[in-house]
């Protein structure tokens, strides 16, 4: 038998930790206190409803595919206000 194993998580949302490397790029800091509203904002940015992860995801992976760079734009535009 095996002992019990917790994994701890890292508390990001789902999509988050696909896209850090554009928070880098637009020096966002994402924190414990922060990432619900920069949660909101992308998905606000995206026309998705808050918390329909695997959508948002979806509509990142989209937007990148199709223009990264206008995506990053919009992104630290939505992000800085």
């Amino acid at each position: 038998m095996f002992p019990s194993v917790v994994i701890v998580v890292n508390d990001l949302t789902c999509y988050f930790r696909h896209i850090t490397r554009l928070f880098e790029e637009i020096s966002v800091e994402v924190t414990k206190e922060n990432k619900r509203d920069i949660d909101r904002q992308i998905h606000e940015l995206l026309g998705v409803d808050y918390k329909d992860c695997s959508s948002t995801w979806k509509a990142v992976k989209q937007r990148i595919a199709d223009d990264e760079a206008g995506f990053v734009s919009s992104l630290k535009k939505a992000l800085s206000t």
